[in-house]
Order: structure tokens, then C-alpha cells, then sequence
């Protein structure tokens, strides 16, 4: 069983790995480019507003995905899997308005403002919050 747990973990880093390296190909993201030149007197890019809703959605759902995997490996409870991805969500529904806002604004909120909330939209990050959490509550659950 031990196999499994770990196999799961290893497909869900390998699917989060997949989707940044592949984000090219697989996602509309007009800000890619943008953001990658790191600076702020690059021509705003032209985009279609659907299209970029879909595809950052399209995207949570892959991480959330994959980050589960990985919760579910780590911990082998469900309900800890299910809390995580409740976090996850709550993460993504609180920031991808204010990044939408800010795409809006043409960034005039603030270039690194617009591209650290860009990171918790398209990103995982909140994962590496959650393993530690999760492990420090099996750790007091075991006392």
C-alpha cells in the first residue's frame, strides 16, 4: 500500500511539473510574454476575456487535481484531501477576481501587485502551505 501512496505523489508533482511546462501550449495566457520580459514599459498585450477566464479555470482544475494526489498520497485521508482542496478553491476564488481587476486596470494597481497575484491564480503555492500543515496535524494527533 505503501507503493501506491507514493505513487500517487510522484504523479501529482509530475502533474504540476506538466502543467507549468507545458502552460505554453496548453493554456491561453496573452501574459506569459508580458510577464516574462519583466518590464513594465512592454506594449499591454490584446487578449479575449473568455478565453483567459477558461483557460486559468481549466488550469486550477488541473493543479487542484494534481495537488490532491499529492495530499491524498502524503496523508491517506480523505477528509484532509477534501479540506485542501476546499482551501485551494477558497485561494483561487479570492484571488482570481482581483487578478481579473487587475488585467482590467492594466496593471496600473501595481506591476508586481498584478504579477504576485497572477502566481496565486495560475500557480499552486497554496500546496506548500498545506503539506506542512497537514503534516504538523498528524504529528499532534499522534501525541
Amino acid at each position: 500500500m505503501k507503493i501506491l501512496n507514493w505513487l500517487l505523489v510522484i504523479i501529482g508533482i509530475c502533474g504540476l511539473i506538466s502543467v507549468r511546462v507545458l502552460e505554453n501550449t496548453i493554456f491561453y495566457d496573452p501574459f506569459l510574454g508580458y510577464f516574462h520580459e519583466a518590464t513594465k514599459n512592454m506594449e499591454f498585450p490584446s487578449f479575449d476575456w473568455e478565453k483567459l477566464i477558461v483557460s486559468h479555470v481549466f488550469r486550477f482544475i488541473l493543479n487542484l487535481f494534481f495537488s490532491c494526489l499529492i495530499i491524498y498520497g502524503l496523508f491517506k485521508n480523505k477528509a484532509w484531501t477534501f479540506q485542501g482542496a476546499v482551501m485551494i478553491g477558497i485561494v483561487f476564488l479570492i484571488s482570481l477576481p482581483i487578478y481579473l481587476y487587475c488585467v482590467y486596470d492594466r496593471f496600473e494597481i501595481g506591476y508586481l501587485f498584478s504579477f504576485y497575484m497572477r502566481r496565486f491564480v495560475i500557480q499552486p503555492l497554496i500546496i506548500l502551505l498545506l503539506v506542512p500543515m497537514f503534516y504538523y496535524r498528524k504529528q499532534m494527533m499522534e501525541k
